[in-house]
């Protein structure tokens, strides 16, 4: 195990142990009805806290108050963040890279979150994004088409347009699509690949004998886009510092790149780890948009979200309306409270909310 910031060597980058919360990029579980331990999570990835230190110096570089994901530790671990502080206060920029990978026609409110806490860092920052769409990830993990796969993409974009990215300083793309367009981009991940053994991609990512060397070789491919030089019209021949905003799933992909960034020249990305919204039925797992009774759909209306939530929502509350008055609620592990705690922006109305149901003054449903 790690101590608190100390990194991992990329031949210690393992999946987790069976007693473990499961945490990998295909699959997150806890045995916990108040789903994953977050701060045992850091010591295993290796990890910094952040903490509320971090968060006040991030108000004092911006000049403006910090998101209420940031605030509430909705977002609670990080790789190197000070460093692109510093590199700012030093007037020196940075880039925005996230992505999604489209397996569904239409995004769950869980994938809003990292792409909501991305466009705050590019409004207070004025920096250039790229979102990545990994049609091919998901041709070759889900049972889907390359057209399929494509036209999900597609779909998935307008979802993430719609979040109200500056259209001057953002560029979307399908790795389908851009592979073909742009040879820099697969230089760079053919240097990642000769970097990395598939033995060290076997202990990271957990891949058999039996899958296909499409997987294997897939994870350069979400690394490329770390490195500046994979998008010469944006940024020319210049190695630019990257800010990598994701749920922390994903950190295996990122650990993996900043092993082999400096061998390679480039500057290692830092990262913004956030947690998981929970499935409706509670914080064992997180939402999943291949189960439609799981998660909350952008398309979904009102009416829908309104009965998912009141036939599916995981309740902190007690058997009876006589034991909830007397015993309360519990927040920690109430979905519908949860929701809130992302969504809802106003500080004094959600603790007001969590004090009525804690108290047994306010009631489920």
């Amino acid at each position: 195990m790690t101590t608190n910031g100390e990194e991992p060597q990329i031949e210690n980058l393992k999946l987790a142990d069976p007693e473990e919360d499961v945490v990998n990029p295909w699959s997150v579980s806890s045995s916990s009805q108040e789903g994953v331990d977050y701060d045992k999570l850091i010591k295993r990835f290796g990890s910094s806290k952040l903490d509320q230190e971090l968060i006040e110096r991030w108000e004092k570089v911006t000049g403006k108050p910090a998101h209420h994901l940031l605030r509430r530790g909705m977002f609670f671990s990080h790789r190197d963040v000070h460093t692109i502080l510093t590199n700012f206060e030093q007037g020196k920029s940075f880039y925005l890279y996230t992505g999604r990978g489209p397996s569904s026609e239409s995004m769950h409110v869980g994938h809003l979150i990292p792409f909501i806490f991305t466009k705050w860092i590019q409004d207070i920052f004025n920096v250039p994004l790229v979102i990545q769409l990994t049609d091919d990830e998901k041709f070759l993990w889900k049972d889907l088409t390359v057209e399929e796969a494509t036209r999900l993409a597609h779909q998935n974009a307008k979802d993430i347009i719609a979040i109200g990215f500056d259209v001057e300083k953002t560029f979307i793309f399908s790795d389908y699509t851009y592979m073909g367009q742009c040879p820099e981009f697969y230089r760079n991940i053919s240097r990642i690949q000769k970097c990395v053994t598939f033995n060290q991609v076997k202990g990271i990512f957990g891949f058999g004998d039996s899958d296909v060397i499409g997987k294997i070789a897939f994870p350069a491919i979400q690394a490329a886009p770390s490195f500046s030089t994979s998008f010469p019209l944006i940024f020319g021949a210049a190695k630019v510092p990257c800010l990598i905003p994701c749920a922390i799933d994903q950190d295996p992909y990122f650990r993996m790149t900043r092993d082999v960034a400096p061998r390679l020249g480039f500057p290692k990305p830092a990262l913004l780890h956030s947690t998981f919204i929970p499935a409706l039925q509670g914080a064992n797992t997180k939402m999943s948009a291949s189960d439609n009774n799981t998660a909350i759909f952008l398309t979904d209306t009102p009416k829908q979200i309104k009965t998912k939530v009141n036939k599916y929502a995981f309740s902190g509350g007690q058997a009876s309306v006589e034991e909830h008055r007397k015993l309360g609620g519990d927040c920690k592990v109430d979905v519908s409270y949860q929701y809130l705690r992302y969504f809802l922006e106003d500080d004094e109305r959600l603790e007001q909310i969590r004090q009525d149901y804690t108290s047994g003054a306010l009631l489920t449903g």
